[in-house]
């Protein structure tokens, strides 16, 4: 663990604050070194902690861009942190996982996590997901950027300038970088049946993504935050076969 700390520190102190930050929560010291190498190489500015305690001191002090989260953690594991990053935070998160079992990425991706990376991995897919991730969460304060006018939806409101979705009473609603961009997918085509394969070349624009069937997972939990019964959902409906269709009529504000 003290090699592992000698490596948070010496990433901290050779790094550009210009450079977006990565923290890995990776208890294995060898690949938080390969990663660290892979990360700083494509012009990241990584960090590592090898325990959920250790993340939370970094994220207490720090402003943190992406986090690449192992399952396997000695303490609180992947899953529990992620469950409870997400619960307070929209920071995206990709999860990795040195496990075959299916269920695992379903679960992650259940929770909240944005994507997902199994090891072995290869590096140029994670460095490829994360820059799709950060492209989707990107923020430049200062920029005049191009905004499009907020879209409404049975009293529901969505900017995609902002990325803020907020519900008929006003309340803010948090989502991942993947719910938001799948939302705003349909809201630009409502009417429209969209497969699988539509959605993730609308939500990626052609760059690697989750694969096909993680898709029903991020609907799903759409669903859980708009729909009055997400066991019988009204606004995002299955067509058999086919994809999904978003049912109400969108306008622009």
């Amino acid at each position: 663990m003290a090699a592992l700390q000698d490596c948070v520190l010496s990433v901290f102190s050779a790094s550009s604050d210009s450079k977006a930050r990565i923290l890995c929560v990776e208890d294995d010291v060898e690949i938080a070194r390969m990663l660290s190498e892979v990360l700083e190489e494509n012009g990241f500015k990584p960090s590592f902690v090898g325990s959920a305690t250790e993340m939370d001191t970094v994220l207490s002090r720090e402003n943190v861009d992406l986090v690449v989260l192992d399952i396997m953690l000695p303490g609180e594991d992947g899953l529990s942190i992620c469950r409870r990053l997400r619960a307070t935070s929209s920071i995206p998160i990709i999860m990795l996982t040195a496990r075959g079992d299916d269920i695992d990425r379903i679960v992650g991706l259940e929770i909240g996590a944005d994507d997902y990376v199994s090891k072995p991995f290869n590096s140029r897919e994670l460095v490829a997901r994360i820059r799709a991730l950060l492209r989707r969460a990107e923020t430049t304060p200062g920029l005049v950027r191009f905004r499009t006018r907020p879209l409404v939806f049975a009293g529901w409101r969505i900017d995609a300038s902002l990325r803020e979705l907020h519900n008929p009473e006003g309340v803010r609603i948090a989502l991942t970088c993947v719910e938001f961009d799948l939302l705003l997918a349909f809201c630009r085509n409502p009417g429209r049946i969209l497969s699988r394969e539509q959605l993730l070349e609308l939500i990626h624009g052609g760059h690697v993504g989750p694969i096909e069937r993680s898709i029903d997972v991020h609907i799903s939990r759409i669903r859980q935050k708009i729909e009055a019964d997400p066991r019988d959902p009204l606004m995002i409906k299955t067509i058999r076969l086919a994809g999904y269709v978003f049912t109400p009529a969108v306008e622009q504000t």
